[in-house]
Order: structure tokens, then sequence, then C-alpha cells
């Protein structure tokens, strides 16, 4: 009889087993199977909440399709008590374990609100926008000019919500002090700026901040991905270039910024300035006169006066030989590229031909056919606008 209640106790307890085992592999089949979502969707993970919380939030948006199997798989993972606060984007069909992934990760967040301050160099524009998960692109909420508009009620409020994203984004040719004025006056950094960093040093880019960070450590971060670039760029200079420094180049860049917005114009600009150092000619560019005059202070807003044009300063390239003796702005990477490596052109001249762009020409009587062109678009343009 206790031979028979062991055998039937063994087969309970095998076929126990067998179950389990068999729910356990279909609990993981669950875990790592692709989930439910049709197109991507935002999950905001609140400062303070839990991994059961966030279970239920998951499987009310149709992200996964048990909450309880994400849970224990989350724990049987060991990170349900990694749980990070933030508004993360989940791609569609995203698995239960990818989930768990992202949302223990860490860093910043990936999707929800964003607040990007742009500084440029004639205003810096504060923007709020809300990614669209499903088209994967931003919706603007409010925007408005530092400074100098109102701020708005939207600005305010999602500010101090504790998953929204800031960005700071730079524009290629700003000055250093326009960098250091911008951040200064922005309320989510902490710090004193005690001086400008050198014209130049600072790379134009995209940088993501938290809020209370430190105005000179950000600078510190601009300036080291500036001396990156820059070796980068010395690095690949060409052989025959007249640059006897990677601060030469620096300079050559910075000029090349300020002269063109144009991607593709980029290289002959450079090529035009280094066949005028080759050919013993002063570089004649007006940005260098106009740096001399507000050292990067702000933008002239107005026209270069003759007297200015004859005035014999540093920077005063229709008075001085070769380069000014720094940079008169932060010069992206492309510039910087150009710079090292010029197109091959017969090049000496260029002025802009109404398009954004330049006229480039080699005789002197060329170039000022194509002044010509450009002194009657300005006319034209002058006279349509007191229409």
């Amino acid at each position: 009889m206790w031979r028979h209640v062991a055998a039937n106790a063994m087969t309970f307890l095998m076929v126990a087993l067998f179950l389990t085992g068999g729910l356990i592999m279909w609990g993981k089949a669950q875990y790592d199977a692709p989930g439910p979502l049709t197109e991507a969707a935002c999950v905001q993970v609140k400062s303070g909440s839990n991994m059961r919380r966030v279970s239920k939030d998951l499987a009310a948006q149709g992200a996964v399709s048990s909450a309880s199997i994400f849970r224990i798989g989350a724990d049987y993972e060991e990170k349900t008590g990694q749980l990070k606060a933030g508004s993360f984007l989940i791609e569609p069909e995203a698995t239960m374990k990818e989930i768990v992934d992202v949302i223990t990760r860490g860093g910043a967040s990936t999707c929800g609100t964003e607040i990007v301050y742009r500084i440029g160099v004639n205003r810096v524009s504060i923007q709020v926008r809300e990614l669209d998960p499903a088209t994967n692109r931003f919706a603007e909420l409010a925007t408005f000019t530092q400074g100098e508009d109102e701020v708005p009620a939207e600005y305010t409020q999602m500010r101090d919500q504790a998953d929204v994203r800031f960005r700071i984004a730079v524009a290629e040719g700003v000055t250093s002090w326009q960098v250091v004025n911008a951040i200064s006056g922005m309320d989510i950094m902490d710090g004193t700026v005690v001086s400008v960093p050198p014209e130049g040093s600072l790379a134009p880019d995209s940088y993501e901040i938290r809020k209370g960070d430190d105005r000179a450590a950000l600078l510190a971060r601009m300036s080291s991905a500036q001396e990156t670039l820059l070796a980068a760029a010395w690095e690949t200079r060409a052989d025959d270039l007249p640059i006897d420094s990677a601060e030469e180049l620096l300079i050559l860049a910075s000029l090349i910024e300020k002269e063109t917005g144009v991607s593709d114009e980029r290289r002959q600009v450079a090529s035009v300035f280094v066949n005028r150092i080759n050919q013993g000619m002063r570089l004649q560019t007006d940005p260098t006169v106009i740096y001399g005059i507000t050292k990067g202070e702000g933008v002239l807003g107005r026209g270069l006066r003759r007297s200015e044009l004859r005035a014999e300063t540093p920077y005063n390239t229709y008075v001085i030989n070769g380069l000014p003796p720094t940079p008169i702005a932060n010069p992206g990477r492309a510039s910087l590229m150009a710079a090292a490596r010029p197109d091959e052109t017969p090049y000496i001249f260029f002025v802009a031909d109404g398009t954004g762009g330049h006229a480039f020409a080699v005789t002197l009587d060329e170039h000022n056919r194509n002044v010509a062109v450009w002194r009657q678009i300005e006319a034209d343009r002058a006279a349509a606008a007191n229409d």
C-alpha cells in the first residue's frame, strides 16, 4: 500500500514539475516575444513610482500582454529596483524584456516634452515641443525669444516637470561671448562664468543638459569637443596648406564660417582665402572688420562705414596682411574641415549672389561684374521694401 502511495506521489510530483516547467517556459516565451504595440508609444515613469504601477500602465496602453509576466520577468532579471524616472519611447512590437531594459537603463528621457534653447547669431530662442511617438516628429507647444518676449505659461509649467528634457543648441558662427551671455540668462542652470572662453574654442553642437547643471561645466564640455574637432581637422590637413599651426587653422575656419552658411560653398570660400595667402594678397573680408568693432559682443546691426574699412586695427583684413590675431567666431566641424582641405580652384574673389550663396571670380573685371549684379539686387530689394 505504502509503495502504491509513494508511486502516486512521485507521479504527482513529476506532473507538477512538468507543469511548472512548462509554465515557466511559456512565461519566458511571452516575456521575450514581440509585444502587442502596433505603433510607438511614450511611457511615463513618475518619480517615486514602482514596477507594479508601471506594469499596469504599460498593460493599459497595450504595450505588454500581461502585467504579471512583466513584473516576474523584471524580478527574475533583478531589475525591479533599478526603475528610472522619465519619459521613454517604446518601439512597436517591443518585447517585455526590451521595455524593462529601457525603463531601467537610465539616462535622458527619449520622448515626451523637450525644451530647446537655441543660441543663434542674432537671438536666443526657446522652444517647448513634444514628441509624437506615432510619427516620431515634434509638435511645437510654445516658442519665444529670451530676454525679449514675454515668457509663455507653457514654458514655466513644463520647465518644472520632472521628466522634461533640456537641450542647448549652439549655432555655427556664434561668438564665445554670445554663448556665455545666453547661458547666463537661462533660468535652469546654476553657477557663474568667471571669464569668456577664448574665441573659437567652443564647439557648435546640440548639448543635452539637466536642470541645475553648472554653466562652467557646460562650457568645459564645449571646449573639449572643439579641441577634438580641431585636432582631427589638423591631422587631415592638405600637405600644401599655407597654415603653420592648428590655431591658424581655427582662425581660417572662423572666417569661412562667417562668410557662408551654404555647406557646398565652404571649401570654395576656403580656396579663395588660401589662394590669396599664397599670392600675398590681403584677405579683405568684412566679418573680420566687424569683429574688430564689436569684439564679438552682439551684432553690428548696420553696414560698415568707409572709415571703418580704412581703419588700422588688428582685425581689419583690408589693411593687415594675412590672418587676424584670433578667430572671429566658433566654427563648426564642416568649416574646420574646409579650412584643412580646401577645394583647388583659381578663384581669388567672391561676392553674394542674392540666393544666399556667392559668385566666385578669377579676375577683377569678372568680380566687378558680379558686384554690380549684387548691387542691383540690393537696390531692387530696397525699392520693394519701400513700396
